[in-house]
């Protein structure tokens, strides 16, 4: 067996089901939707065949996103309007969820009446469909509390997309409570040289058409110093400065992680509002390693990478280390 293409026995899962992005040596912003439930072969195993990722990390996710939530409740928001979007979409990822893990998690409806089982959770609740009381804390935080995704609520109004409604605890460097409420072209408006190259206009022009049942998926990437999830705009004092202090130390490979969100745009049928879904996923430096044409790639991605992209990514200051540590770890 060659070195470019490891036992995948080997590999510890969150390995082998890594979603790595990067198709080519060089990296530019790009709209890259393919269809949902699609899976991806990688040179480690392959990802994607389901909406909704449940791995090792469940429980441990979501007791950091009711920390995060439990600081600060603006990550968690909702436009009066979106109360039928919020109940659609709760419908819409329990179904999933115990579709594709029956083994531990069950969903009943009659009606308007509904029990939910989540077995990992040792959890089983009754709720009425719209009665927001039934639920604890209601249906937007339920649902923060079932899935490791981040989530998101866009509504069709005045011809654009707009962020009305959703949880997002784990931001790479933006802030939901800033965000709400303002339209999906503002909110994507300082990614450098997306709007130039007409990226902005195609993305909301695609998402404007998705149909019910037609679920699409998108990866984007930066890196996180450390396995933080909570890289918002909000947590910055408390982590910017480990951007430039984990250049010169000995732990960087081990510290230093790629961050991919695989984002699932989905039409929630019932209300035609846009569940826009995104799980994070952390591999350190010296794990990616182990796949070599992984490490190979992101050194190269790292290396070429155009210097306002990496400004805007936050990895200016550490990228140069990172391809050196990668390119060093292939030649060992």
């Amino acid at each position: 067996m060659s070195i470019d293409a490891p036992s995948h026995l080997d590999l510890p899962e969150h390995v082998r089901r890594f979603p790595f992005p990067f198709p080519h040596d060089r990296y530019m912003y790009s709209v890259n939707v393919e269809p949902g439930r699609n899976p991806s072969q990688t040179a480690a195993g392959r990802w994607g065949e389901r909406i909704l990722e449940v791995d090792g990390f469940y429980l441990q996710d979501l007791e950091a996103r009711a920390a995060v939530l439990d600081r600060d409740p603006s990550r968690a928001a909702q436009m009066s309007h979106m109360r039928p979007g919020v109940w659609g979409a709760l419908h819409l990822v329990l179904t999933e969820l115990a579709v594709t893990y029956p083994e531990w998690m069950a969903y009943e409806r009659h009606g308007d009446r509904c029990r939910w089982t989540n077995r990992l959770q040792q959890l089983q609740t009754d709720f009425i469909v719209g009665a927001d009381y039934s639920l604890p804390e209601g249906p937007l935080r339920f649902l923060s509390t079932q899935v490791q995704d981040d989530f998101a609520l866009l509504n069709l109004r005045e011809g654009a997309l707009w962020l009305d409604a959703g949880v997002i605890t784990f931001a790479a460097d933006w802030s939901m409570g800033f965000d709400v409420g303002l339209p999906f072209s503002e909110i994507h408006g300082p990614v450098p040289r997306a709007a130039d190259l007409g990226v902005i206009d195609r993305a909301e022009q695609f998402l404007l058409n998705l149909q019910p049942g037609d679920p699409y998926r998108r990866t984007n990437w930066t890196m996180t110093v450390d396995r933080r999830m909570d890289t918002s705009t909000e947590s910055y004092p408390e982590w910017a400065q480990d951007r430039s202090l984990v250049v010169t130390d000995p732990a960087l490979p081990d510290r230093l992680h790629l961050r991919v969100e695989v984002q699932h745009l989905i039409k929630v049928p019932t209300t035609g509002d846009l569940l826009f879904l995104v799980r994070t996923h952390l591999l350190s430096l010296r794990e990616l390693a182990a796949v070599p044409a992984w490490g190979r790639r992101l050194a190269e991605v790292l290396r070429t990478l155009p210097e306002d992209l990496a400004d805007y990514k936050g990895i200016a200051r550490y990228r140069d280390a990172a391809a050196r540590w990668l390119q060093e770890a292939d030649a060992a």
